[in-house]
């Protein structure tokens, strides 16, 4: 025999408490304000064997409620063409309630914006899916959005608004 002891277990509760804590908590999730407009409807619907353009535009924008509370906002406005003919326009709000964890405004920032849309993505895009179908047409299934490089592009165009109107000051 050994004087090895074995630990059963004290290693893996150690490991639990070692792992991060979630940073946001979804207390609701709605339809803030929804559209669908088939303006070419029914002759766009019959007439059209060409796939349609699709332009897709994102919006995040978050604001606190109170102490760790946030709405997080997501605005997405898809805009189908068919040669020169509008086939659809479908706009989407989608928003949640999140609570975090008590950290800088900055990363309170990125996360509700990086991590809020990420959990609140797949049931806007479904619902687009939905109501694109209900329009009469194929469902229209979003592609993952990375939510970090919209986040990016957000700061910096801020920072370069900033610069501007510094500079005109």
């Amino acid at each position: 025999m050994t004087d090895e002891t074995v630990d059963n277990g004290n290693e893996a509760a150690e490991a639990d408490n070692a792992r991060p804590v979630m940073p946001l908590v979804v207390n609701m999730q709605y339809v803030k304000d929804m559209s669908f407009e088939n303006p070419n409807a029914p002759r766009i619907l019959t007439g059209a064997s060409e796939q349609p353009k699709i332009d897709l535009q994102v919006d995040l924008q978050a604001q606190g409620l109170a102490d760790n509370v946030a709405e997080v906002q997501m605005r997405l406005r898809a805009e189908a063409t068919i040669g020169e003919a509008t086939a659809f326009i479908a706009e989407l709000v989608y928003a949640g309630v999140f609570t975090l964890p008590p950290l800088p405004p900055e990363q309170q920032r990125a996360v509700l914006l990086i991590e809020g849309p990420r959990l609140l993505f797949p049931f806007a895009r479904q619902i687009i899916a939905e109501i694109t179908s209900q329009g009469g047409f194929p469902p229209l299934l979003l592609q993952p959005l990375d939510f970090v490089d919209l986040y990016r592009r957000q700061v910096l165009a801020q920072q370069a608004q900033m610069g501007e109107a510094q500079g005109t000051a």
